[in-house]
């Protein structure tokens, strides 16, 4: 007796596929991140103070991205322990053009020059900035392995194959203490995780959420830092 294979048949065989790879994968598609901190001064926040954070921008091989000095603020600013957060980009062009790429301090000796100038004094203290928050980093993709095809025929169409990489985030937090002109430490969380693309009909991608864990994680640790736990 000769078995009969239809499109459907193909379809439910492909959606069990799909699922096997998919229940085998999510333990694999997960994230590491490793978090350092190293403290050189005392701190605390008041009530009425905050925080601004700015991304790093000089470097000619990347910048900091906006996204994630935005994602690292959002998550300082709710939950237990909240904590006020100036946007960077209005806080950058309230003190135009002292904290411009070009112009903005590289160390925190060159804060106690800047807080010579009044307007920058006059718009620290409208803020409350208490502390300003560098953040540095990146992240990297690197190992694509695989590749998915996808074609559509008079029966139907579908995507077959496997893609895989690696993604690396490296991020450090420098923070200076306004009040005082100094740095009062360093923040560094490295996250990293592969991500899988299995594809039978229809590509399933099982993403590692690297950039937002290391967000999460830093954003968690500077809160604790700042408030001086």
């Amino acid at each position: 007796m000769r078995a009969k294979i239809t499109m459907a048949g193909l379809a439910r065989t492909g959606i069990y596929l799909i699922a096997m790879l998919a229940g085998g994968l999510a333990l694999v598609a997960c994230t590491t991140t490793t978090i350092d901190e190293f403290r050189q001064g005392d701190t605390g926040i008041n009530t009425g103070e905050s925080i601004v954070i700015l991304g790093r921008r000089q470097g000619a091989a990347y910048e900091t991205r906006e996204e994630f000095v935005q994602c690292v603020g959002e998550r300082m600013g709710r939950g237990n322990g909240a904590i006020t957060v100036v946007p960077e980009q209005i806080f950058v062009d309230a003190l135009f053009p002292w904290f411009e790429p070009r112009t903005a301090p590289m160390r925190s000796e060159d804060l106690q020059q800047l807080m010579a100038q009044p307007l920058v004094t006059d718009k620290m203290a409208e803020f409350g900035v208490r502390y300003i928050v560098w953040l540095d980093g990146q992240t990297e993709t690197t190992n694509r392995m695989g590749s998915i095809s996808c074609a559509v025929g008079p029966g139907g169409g579908g995507c077959f194959g496997f893609g895989s990489w690696e993604d690396a985030s490296n991020f450090e937090a420098r923070v200076w203490d306004v009040s005082s002109h100094t740095a009062v430490g360093t923040i560094s969380a490295d996250a990293s995780g592969q991500s899988y693309v299995p594809a039978v009909f229809v590509p399933i991608p099982l993403i590692a959420r690297v950039e937002a864990n290391a967000c999460n994680s830093l954003a968690d640790q500077l809160k604790l830092f700042v408030q001086g736990s």
